[in-house]
């Protein structure tokens, strides 16, 4: 009887035990397939919040901005060749002359660097400085016309054209500019990107205060 119960024993561990592998390989299997899912299911939550579209709209922004900070650099660099040009003109107004050295100086002295574009009270002053400037040289250049020998002035000519094609991209620049923001902040205030924004840590930014549409570039004429 001992030999037949083990004989039983025997039989019933070999047929048990393919069950227990089974149910072994089916458990991790359904775990898997949970993971996986899990993983689609988070794709598909960041696609919808727009997790990427922030940052799609985020490098538009720095993309414009930097153009903004080329077009007034080149204008910040023809201005002092511009200077030295008029005051060869013994007679000039040396008020008019002495506001755009002066504007040219605070342009200088605006700090700017990475967080600008995020504080509303650097961006507000590095467009109170240009703003100046801009209005110091269209006096300037208006000025000139009753100077017919700088008028005369193959030099002062060219650096006129440059300053027209200057403010011309400056237009062109901020307009980019401020469109590339507006996009931005739509893409952080609206849901479901707001979700996406937060995730992010993206938050509002300010936006230039003027329409480029109003600034008008210097007038030459020949």
């Amino acid at each position: 009887m001992a030999g037949s119960d083990e004989v039983a024993h025997s039989e019933a561990m070999q047929f048990t035990q393919p069950v227990s592998g089974s149910s072994f390989v089916s458990a991790r299997g359904n775990v898997t397939k949970l993971r996986a899912l899990a993983v689609a299911l988070l794709v598909t939550l960041a696609s919808a919040c727009g997790y990427n579209d922030v940052i799609d709209r985020d490098e538009d922004v720095k993309a414009s901005w930097s153009e903004v900070q080329n077009q007034y650099k080149r204008r910040a660099d023809v201005v002092p060749n511009l200077v030295n040009v008029v005051k060869g003109s013994a007679s000039f107004e040396k008020d008019t002359l002495q506001a755009v050295v002066e504007a040219r100086a605070s342009v200088g002295k605006v700090s700017i660097d990475a967080s600008t574009i995020d504080d509303p009270a650097k961006l507000h002053a590095f467009e109170a400085a240009q703003a100046k400037l801009s209005g110091a040289v269209c006096r300037l250049l208006a000025v000139s016309e009753a100077y017919p020998d700088l008028k005369a002035s193959a030099q002062f000519r060219d650096l006129q054209a440059q300053l027209e094609g200057t403010e011309n991209r400056i237009a062109v620049a901020r307009k980019r500019y401020i469109e590339s923001v507006s996009e931005y902040n739509k893409t952080v205030l609206r849901f479901p990107t707001s979700l996406g924004a937060s995730l992010r840590g993206k938050k509002e930014r300010p936006n230039f205060s003027g329409d480029p549409a109003n600034e008008t570039a210097p007038e030459v004429k020949f």
